[in-house]
């Protein structure tokens, strides 16, 4: 439940303006979640959520760029939500359970690989968009090969 709810909330930072800890609290809530406000300071820690300064002049919550947790934690969240990876050219699908792409295609984009241009999450899908097709083969292969270690 733990795993699951850290993801949800990787998803909803990536993907709202979250300002305060009670409209976190206020989204999982809305999402069947019934956390404490203890419970969300600590995955927020977990986590390595940081603030930064919005235009409006508030602060919201934003994802870690590079920490050591964020390898164990994409890897984790790789070998448990990822069904089938393939490539064509310079672009990536991968095929994910319902409601588990977006926290993927973050978990992707934190890692800030070079040959990585971005990604777009539906529901249970991703698509990555790489430089060329060697670093589609590349970044498909080095998934694969996280997800077989989790394994």
């Amino acid at each position: 439940m733990k795993n699951e709810r850290q993801e949800k909330i990787l998803e909803m930072v990536s993907k709202y303006t979250i300002e305060t800890q009670e409209e976190l609290i206020s989204l999982l809530s809305r999402l069947g979640y019934e956390v404490t406000q203890a419970t969300v300071s600590r995955d927020i820690r977990d986590l390595k959520l940081s603030k930064i300064m919005t235009p409006r002049g508030t602060y919201k919550y934003v994802l870690p760029k590079n920490h050591e947790g964020s390898n164990v934690r994409f890897k984790s969240a790789l070998s448990e939500s990822i069904t089938k990876i393939d490539y064509a050219m310079n672009q990536i699908v991968i095929k994910t359970f319902p409601g588990m792409a977006q926290a993927i295609a973050a978990a992707i984009d934190s890692i800030e690989d070079p040959n990585v241009l971005g990604c777009v999450a539906g529901d249970d899908a991703i698509i990555v968009v790489t430089r060329d097709e060697e670093s589609a083969k590349a970044v498909s292969s080095d998934i694969r090969r996280l997800i077989r270690e989790m394994n």
